[in-house]
């Protein structure tokens, strides 16, 4: 079957493209955590005069077609109402991401000093290729939550005049052993630690060291029993850390017991940016997958009056198995559907059950897309290919279709009619050659809701690097396939 590609397609607004994804890089380079994405997307909804599900039951507002309601979970996953014109027991047009990303997650007691250097220790969270961490700037981002249950909000390495930091490597004059191992043997887990830091803090002056005297840090120098200096050295034990500790309370307010109720990520530092002389694609961390969640975001704030209620949900913790309170194995989703019947005053056991059979799903997800560098891993009839458009994936799993949703043919045939009455470039793909091949999306778990479903999503390159490649043709194709399929 020839591949058709979106740049040649009939009515190709490349302008729109481009101011649509211009949008997208301002978002990818604002928002690298799935709380950051949570906060800025609450924010635009309440912008636009969107209730918060318990603010609108509390209200007793029934939403009205078009209106808009949603609930989030611990700041993490949201879900997202845009009531349609036939009640919501008719079943939802629901369009499904996750917005979490590989990235580096600081350990609960990171902070520690070796050979006058201070570093932070990680925990590599989701399928990452350790390698390529290493001699690359690093941003930190996420929350540190005090005692008292106030929170200080972290994003260093980003704002210009900001510093950055690293994980660094063996220079290749002393690594010819190093370069013997194997990829995934090159760089171990614990050698993923962040430097952040070189100076020792300054020393304590004689005159005004007294005994009893509190020091900065218990690190700093103490005086003795005579009122003197120490001068046995431990002034200097862990000096550098004790000048980092000074500047997280100075500047921050953090101590280092608090790093126990942190979430702090480090992530690649920098924005989006556009990739290629002719600017077709964009470059940037974290496109897996909130590539799909920004576009299915888009498409129910863009179409203002669906037929069926619209839903979005994105969902946390998808590249750990979606486990825990906010991944899609939560029953998040079920129990703010019901919550959401129950405000349309038309909540019942089995009325819920049928509304989930009766609805239309698209599991937005990212797919692989061909890359000629290393062909042999790719089945070139059966997979997709940057510029051609949205790819749908019947099947993920691994080997022998092994933990995937496995779509049934009615319902990419219904799929394929709404593409096609929209005028939509779509390509179907697999994810690598079969016994390659492997991975999972949220996919399963809403079809085991009994929910028909199929991913369907825009292909990358270098998924899971710390930069990934997507097409802006794809990206703006997928957006129109996402609002086309909300009005199918």
């Amino acid at each position: 079957m020839d591949k058709k590609t979106v740049w040649k397609h009939d009515g190709f607004d490349k302008e729109k493209m481009f101011d649509f994804c211009e949008d997208y890089k301002t978002f990818l380079s604002e928002c690298k955590t799935e709380r950051e994405c949570v906060s800025r997307i609450e924010q635009e909804l309440k912008n636009v005069g969107a209730l918060e599900l318990s603010e609108a039951a509390e209200k007793k507002a029934v939403p009205a077609p078009g209106d808009i309601v949603y609930a989030d979970m611990m700041g993490k996953a949201l879900l997202i109402f845009r009531a349609g014109k036939r009640p919501v027991t008719d079943g939802v047009r629901l369009l499904g991401a996750h917005i979490d990303s590989p990235r580096l997650d600081l350990k609960q007691n990171p902070l520690y000093e070796d050979s006058s250097l201070a570093y932070l220790d990680t925990h590599y969270y989701g399928g990452i290729k350790k390698y390529q961490w290493v001699a690359l700037p690093l941003a930190l981002h996420g929350v540190v939550v005090k005692k008292d249950g106030s929170i200080i909000d972290v994003n260093i390495g980003e704002k210009e005049g900001d510093p950055v930091f690293c994980i660094s490597d063996l220079l290749p004059h002393l690594g010819h052993k190093q370069m013997e191992k194997k990829a995934s043997e090159v760089i171990e887990g614990e050698a993923l630690n962040i430097l952040i830091g070189s100076e020792p803090v300054s020393g304590t002056d004689d005159k005004a060291c007294k005994t009893g005297d509190a020091c900065a840090t218990d690190m700093d120098c103490k005086a003795d029993a005579d009122g003197k200096a120490d001068t046995d050295g431990k002034a200097d034990k862990e000096a550098v850390k004790a000048n980092i500790l000074n500047i997280l309370k100075e500047k921050y307010g953090i101590e280092e017991e608090d790093f126990i109720s942190a979430e702090l990520e480090a992530v690649p530092a920098g924005g989006a940016r556009d990739l290629g002389l002719d600017r077709s694609m964009i470059l940037s961390y974290g496109q897996d997958d909130r590539v799909c969640g920004y576009t299915s975001y888009r498409a129910l704030m863009d179409e203002k009056e669906p037929e069926y209620t619209s839903v979005c949900l994105l969902t946390d913790k998808e590249e750990i198995g979606s486990y825990g309170a906010t991944g899609m194995q939560s029953r998040f989703f079920e129990d703010t559907v019901a919550e959401y019947m129950d405000l349309c005053g038309c909540f019942a056991p089995l009325a819920f059950r049928r509304l989930l059979k009766a609805s239309h799903v698209l599991s937005s997800d990212v797919n692989a897309a061909f890359d000629p560098i290393y062909p042999e891993v790719f089945e070139k009839n059966n997979c997709s290919c940057m510029g051609n458009g949205p790819v749908i994936t019947k099947f993920t799993g691994a080997r022998g279709k092994s933990g995937s949703n496995d779509a049934n043919a009615e319902y990419i045939a219904f799929l394929r009619r709404i593409m096609d009455e929209a005028g939509i470039t779509y390509q179907t793909a697999e994810l690598g050659k079969v016994d390659v091949g492997g991975g999972g999306t949220i996919a399963y778990m809403l079809a085991n809701l009994g929910m028909n479903v199929i991913d369907f999503g825009v292909p990358i390159l270098s998924m899971h690097a710390p930069f990934e490649a997507a097409s802006k043709a794809d990206i703006y194709e997928t957006y129109r396939a996402y609002r086309a399929f909300l009005v199918g």
